[in-house]
């Protein structure tokens, strides 16, 4: 399917009418049943313009109008919702030429217009044998056409390139993320941060198992211990061409291709879910991925540990005690709290090498802030207020959220080891969040521009993909949006 923009009223095949539900909206349906030709009593009874709401029209040539809901004061992430959905529950009814009425709509949202059409073209299918032919919309001849003012189509031709590498990149990030261990290693991560890399200019480096044991990354390998696939430490480096004093971002995601638990083993009823536990990774690959396609004049760099998280004679044992990569030593109190472990070794490989002006990781950590916030947002730690705003405001734009939680050091005690310098889990039913963030603080040098986001409860959802929780891809529209705006 492709998209392109156009300012010309009258293109041809199926059209998507949006519509918001404001005072103007009996007006705009009077007007629109004269142009449809159909009863304006019935367009003002059938449809009300609902968030998502869909009313298909038959036209008497042939092709249909649909009029989309966007309920009122739609955020972007309404916008690409709304959209995403369409195009997922209507794409076998779409003809294979769609235009987009945008005329008069802010072109702020046009990239979430954008992105979400071309996010509805998700297939969750991955390995069915049986695979139905593509609806014309999906196939090379789909063409979409936004309708754009005049005055607009200058920000609606950069919007609509942003909206072309993120589907394309997150696309890529699901299929990850959807894919099951058996078919996804870290050294396949590796692989295809390699590839990006290689065609997007920018510099990639794998480490593998046995770098990792020479350089002493000890908290990462501890952890892939129970595991005959080996782990990889994968760094990205984007750098700008042209671009003097960029400033550096480091990125730190947690690459956890399949949770067990561990020795500490989680119960079986939704383990298979545990492949998502790679929601970090996909973050910072894809970021890194769409930073350097959209030549942002920032240089990024993504750091990944990857490994598995299972069990055997060789496993990782609670009370053990690690050295990770920083010198400092670790008491294993939970094998199943293992992200926190290995992005350990990936904040202190990051610093050492890079020495980055701003460092955020992201993980799929704890159960606690899927309490605490449920589905709707991540937690965002950090003890700098403008890093903080910065964060809040790309989520914001985006519609992925954050919501701050405290660092205070009253929570330091959580992560006191008798035996180590720091434990890897308090064991306490409360303030789990909090204290896993505590732990990855101590590996942070004291950085002053240090930020975690726990996204445990947005990375992998209910979507209207499937009828199991799949992945979301959050993360990479939030990180491209604030990096765009330093």
């Amino acid at each position: 399917m492709n998209l392109t923009l156009e300012t010309d009223p009258s293109p041809t095949g199926d059209r998507i009418i949006p519509l918001l539900q404001t005072d103007a909206l009996p007006g705009q349906l009077t007007q629109l049943a004269g142009l449809l030709n159909v009863s304006a009593d019935a367009l003002q009874r059938d449809f009300k313009a609902e968030r998502s709401e869909v009313l298909p029209l038959y036209q008497p040539n042939g092709h249909k109008t649909y009029l989309l809901g966007l309920g009122k004061n739609p955020l972007a992430m309404d916008w690409l919702r709304a959209f995403r959905k369409l195009i997922h529950d209507q794409k076998a009814r779409l003809s294979a030429q769609v235009s987009v009425d945008l005329r008069g709509v802010d072109a702020g949202v046009i990239e979430a217009v954008a992105t979400g059409m071309l996010g509805g073209t998700y297939d969750l299918g991955l390995y069915k044998s049986d695979k139905s032919e593509l609806p014309a919309l999906l196939t090379d001849a789909g063409h979409v056409t936004l309708l754009v003012d005049p005055d607009q189509k200058e920000t609606a031709e950069a919007a609509l390139h942003r909206a072309d590498v993120l589907a394309n990149t997150t696309r890529q990030m699901l299929d990850f993320m959807n894919a099951p261990a058996n078919r996804k290693t870290p050294e396949k991560l590796g692989e295809w941060a390699a590839k990006s890399g290689r065609e997007n200019g920018y510099v990639v480096t794998v480490l593998h198992k046995d770098e990792l044991e020479a350089q002493g990354l000890g908290a990462l390998l501890s952890v892939s211990n129970g595991s005959d696939v080996p782990p990889v430490l994968i760094v990205m480096d984007y750098q700008p061409a042209g671009v003097e004093n960029a400033p550096v971002v480091g990125l730190v995601g947690k690459g956890v291709t399949f949770d067990t638990g561990g020795v500490s083993i989680k119960q079986s009823n939704n383990m298979h879910l545990m492949k998502s536990d790679m929601g970090g990774a996909a973050a910072v690959l894809g970021t890194v991925d769409a930073a350097a396609r959209l030549k942002l004049p920032v240089r990024v760099i993504g750091v990944v540990p990857a490994t598995e998280n299972s069990t055997d004679g060789r496993s990782t044992k609670p009370g053990d005690v690690i050295t990770s990569y920083s010198g400092k030593t670790i008491e294993i109190i939970d094998t199943d709290a293992e992200g926190r472990v290995i992005l350990a070794d990936g904040l202190s490989y990051l610093l050492k090498q890079y020495q980055p002006n701003t460092l955020i990781d992201l993980a799929t950590l704890t159960g606690s802030v899927v309490s605490t916030l449920g589905y709707h947002a991540a937690g965002m730690f950090t003890n700098n207020d403008a890093l903080a705003s910065q964060l809040s405001e790309a989520g914001e734009r985006t519609g992925e959220r954050l919501w701050r939680l405290p660092l205070w050091d009253a929570y330091k005690d959580d992560i006191q080891s008798d035996v180590a310098d720091v434990k890897n889990f308090h064991g306490k039913p409360i303030n789990g969040a909090i204290a896993a963030a505590k732990f990855l603080e101590f590996f942070t040098d004291e950085h002053p521009a240090w930020a975690h986001l726990d996204m445990a409860g947005t990375a992998f959802g209910d979507t209207e993909f499937g009828t199991q929780k799949n992945a979301t891809g959050f993360g990479i529209r939030l990180l491209i949006d604030y990096l765009r705006s330093l």
